[in-house]
């Protein structure tokens, strides 16, 4: 059967997924990853109807200059700083992104780098892989920080920070949290969590727990004068976005004891990451893999291949996305994210 659409894909994808797309349109997968250029980008993009694409490909204006033909952009994530949102939807160009399906697993994550953090997980597998455990360990070696009984600040409380919060009952913690706006009194009842002012977030917390999204204004919300006001003994975890935390003034702070450790999944300008921050033993780092359960990153990209497919015309949800980012190329006055 002739396909009237093509789809360009960026990367690998389950074997799965990639049928259903073929059920519909002419594919064209890319069979690894690659970091392209701006020019690369307007190359692929020009000679296809959609794409899936991931965090790593920066979709800008001068990548759809001149496109005539592109009519879907499928963001592989929740998160979509690599989209130039109002180039595409003045291009007419539908944007699409992967939110609530990887909610649970990006919380689970939080807290693996809470323990780890707090606790040195990661510092001493090391020191136990290279040979050093011998013996005669004093009576004060490797301590770390409680996480139970203590208080659980969170900074950026959507689906993902709820998710983190409610696994907090179970440590017996305090939840506090701040957004620019509180959340439902029903819904803070559920979380168990107090709104306070940032500055009172930063003072209370013993662990920390960033969760929102990039923007201009959240470039460095966490930077050299907030981490400051935290105590010395506080744990900062980072599964948001790389530059919400100024990561030298991070490090820093870890390698002047301001700051007792910190849990990132997430870095400035990545995949390179600070030096000062490969350096330091209580900090425990991870490449960006915080939704990287199988079942979870399957679930985001069969999301993505809906979002494309509708977007297109096909499957049950035919010209309605699921996940639209600018729904008002089609009317809307909202969408997902």
């Amino acid at each position: 059967m002739s396909k009237s659409h093509s789809v360009w894909v960026s990367r690998p994808l389950f074997p799965e997924v990639l049928a259903s797309l073929a059920r519909y349109v002419e594919l064209s997968v890319e069979n690894k990853e690659t970091k392209r250029t701006p020019e690369q980008l307007h190359e692929k993009l020009a000679a296809v109807d959609g794409a899936i694409v991931g965090l790593s490909d920066r979709i800008e204006a001068s990548v759809l200059a001149g496109n005539r033909r592109l009519r879907v952009i499928a963001n592989l994530g929740v998160g979509y700083n690599n989209l130039d949102l109002p180039a595409l939807t003045a291009a007419g160009i539908l944007a699409t992104n992967t939110p609530d399906v990887l909610t649970q697993t990006t919380a689970d994550y939080a807290w693996a780098l809470m323990l780890a953090a707090a606790r040195r997980v990661s510092s001493a597998e090391r020191w136990l892989r290279a040979g050093r455990w011998r013996g005669g360990m004093r009576f004060d070696d490797w301590l770390g920080v409680d996480v139970h009984g203590k208080t659980l600040g969170i900074l950026g409380m959507g689906r993902i920070g709820q998710a983190v919060a409610r696994r907090a009952v179970g440590f017996d913690m305090r939840v506090i949290y701040h957004n620019r706006s509180r959340l439902p009194e029903a819904t803070e009842r559920e979380c168990r969590a107090e709104w306070v002012e940032k500055a009172d977030l930063l003072k209370r917390s013993d662990h920390l727990v960033l969760v929102l999204p990039y923007s201009a204004q959240n470039h460095h919300a966490i930077g050299a004068a907030e981490l400051a006001q935290m105590k010395p003994t506080a744990v900062l975890v980072n599964i948001a976005r790389g530059g919400i935390v100024d990561d030298a003034a991070l490090a820093a702070a870890l390698r002047e004891g301001t700051l007792a450790a910190a849990g990132l999944d997430v870095f400035e300008g990545e995949p390179s990451v600070n030096p000062a921050l490969r350096e330091l033993e209580n900090a425990v780092l991870s490449p960006h893999i915080a939704s990287a359960s199988a079942d979870t990153r399957r679930a985001m990209a069969q999301l993505a291949a809906d979002n494309l497919l509708a977007a297109l015309g096909y499957g049950p949800n035919a010209g309605h996305p699921p996940s639209l980012l600018n729904p008002q190329l089609l009317g809307g006055q909202g969408g997902e994210t």
